[in-house]
């Protein structure tokens, strides 16, 4: 230990390895060669570092944002028949509810159809909902575009359509659209389609592309009568917490009195969920490739030290410095480089990440571009969603891969033999 004024310091390898890390800027040219290389390497890792935040909380941004909007169209959880349309819906909202986790229910039927108006054509997925209590389990009909959810009326044969497909058939609030189901009509001339007429009262604007051009809404009672069902596809809830509806809908499938499956918003969207994971690993393996380089390059300028201090480490030898404090001189100096370079990448990335809109708009306007043209984009700014695991865990991936880079040059400077680091100075 050293001792200042009586006042305990630091190990005395501990002191030596800090003072190896700022010796360069004092000392001759070969020095100031090894603090160059020192400060490209911390450089490397805070840019490494900073970049693997940055495009990780985007990617989470653009899940979160794809999420919730997907979510503001489809429900948390659906219940509905093994076997056979729902009979008595309000008994299973009834003992779905009996969950505290369960906020509101709503009955709907499902249903495919072809929708015509003059000369387009498209197919639509069709959702009969109770305008009493879809607002309830859909966020996006609380305030439609145009009109409103409580426009259709049973009998009246209304239609509430996303603004994308009214673009793509040039129609408007008012106008009026054939539509075609399967279930048709057995006749001499063999099966015809049922054709039935409805007009549009309502436009929704869900901002997912999916959801805006393909789905229909109408009135459940005139779902039950185009698609010929006795009863209800199933039944619609919203939980208090959409990251626990998996949980709710196991707890949903053992409570529940009947014969019936349980699905949460996971499992019926499990293909994009998945891709949008792995994109994010392979995302995290490819940066962290570049923070690996970054902390290798400490291997190349603790070798130049450990070859330029040999004298040093010969006469520590002789007073009795033991190998492994040795070793801890130079793992203390790299290790200090690498702690450098991760700390200012973190706040590098965090200051980035937390102010990407400030950042991507300055861009923007400096050369005149846009990253997210809303043509082409269903949202036009970049999201970011900063998650506090992933960037410890990248501080701490980080940090360990410095720390690993400097253990060969460390194991090195130990095996120096003092009397032949002496023999020509």
């Amino acid at each position: 230990m050293w001792h200042t004024r009586g006042v305990p310091q630091l190990p005395y390898e501990y002191a030596i390895g800090l003072r190896y890390t700022r010796s360069g800027r004092r000392s001759g040219r070969r020095n100031r060669f090894i603090s160059f290389i020192s400060g490209l390497s911390a450089a490397g890792i805070m840019l490494g570092v900073a970049a693997l935040i940055i495009v990780l909380s985007v990617m989470n941004g653009f899940q979160k944002e794809v999420r919730d909007r997907m979510l503001s169209v489809l429900s948390h959880v659906e219940v509905f028949g093994a076997n056979a349309p729902l009979t008595d819906w309000p008994r299973v909202v009834q003992e779905a509810k009996r969950n505290q986790r369960v906020l509101a229910g709503a009955p709907y039927v499902a249903g495919q159809a072809m929708i015509t108006h003059g000369d387009g054509v498209r197919g639509v997925l069709v959702r009969g909902v109770d305008p009493a209590f879809e607002p309830g389990v859909a966020e996006f009909t609380k305030t439609l575009a145009s009109g409103s959810i409580g426009a259709l009326k049973p009998g009246e044969f209304g239609l509430v359509i996303g603004r994308e497909m009214a673009r793509q058939l040039g129609v408007d609030i008012g106008d009026r659209l054939a539509l075609l189901a399967p279930q048709g009509t057995m006749t001499p001339a063999g099966l015809v389609p049922r054709l039935r007429q409805f007009t549009v009262v309502g436009l929704f604007d869900s901002g997912h592309y999916e959801y805006d051009s393909a789905l229909a809404l109408m009135h459940l009672e005139d779902a039950q009568r185009l698609f010929r069902v006795d009863g209800v596809t199933g039944v619609r809830l919203r939980t208090d917490d959409m990251q626990r509806a998996p949980q709710i809908a196991q707890d949903l499938a053992r409570s529940l009195s009947g014969d019936f499956l349980v699905r949460d918003w996971s499992r019926e969207n499990r293909t994009w969920f998945a891709a949008v994971q792995v994109e994010k690993r392979m995302m995290f393996i490819i940066l962290t490739l570049i923070i690996a380089v970054a902390a290798f390059n400490l291997v190349s300028m603790l070798v130049m030290t450990v070859t330029d201090k040999q004298a040093d480490i010969a006469i520590l030898r002789t007073l009795g410095a033991e190998p492994g404090a040795i070793m801890r001189i130079f793992i203390v100096q790299g290790a200090m480089i690498g702690w450098l370079g991760t700390a200012a990448g973190v706040l590098l990335g965090l200051l980035v990440a937390l102010n990407i809109g400030a950042v991507v708009g300055g861009l923007e306007r400096l050369f005149g571009f846009q990253v997210l043209p809303p043509g082409v984009y269903f949202i036009n700014y970049l999201p970011s969603d900063v998650h506090s695991a992933d960037v410890v865990f990248i501080g701490v991936v980080a940090f360990v891969l410095s720390l690993a880079a400097t253990l060969y040059p460390s194991w090195r400077a130990s095996r120096v033999r003092p009397a032949e680091a002496l023999r020509y100075e």
